[in-house]
């Protein structure tokens, strides 16, 4: 047996039919449903952040990482 807030065979206006209910299940389907979607992108973060944390560093990038430790140049190729 159902139990309605409203008593039987009571009229309604479009605006109160087009609201529908607010209730505890749809508030916890809210609830569980924001938790599952904030886990998720947790998880995703966590799984990808040593890629997103990583770059290639560029030729200038490692020239002047190369320089900032005062090292001799190589010497050139041998051109055998």
């Amino acid at each position: 047996m159902t139990y309605s807030r409203e008593p039987p065979n009571t009229a309604l206006n479009a605006t109160r039919v087009r609201q529908g209910r607010w209730g505890r299940p749809v508030f916890w389907v809210l609830v569980f449903s924001t938790l599952l979607a904030a886990l998720g992108l947790f998880a995703a973060w966590t799984w990808k952040a040593p890629d997103l944390a990583s770059t290639d560093p560029t030729a200038a990038e490692r020239q002047a990482a190369a320089s900032a430790f005062q090292a001799p140049q190589p010497p050139p190729p041998d051109p055998d």
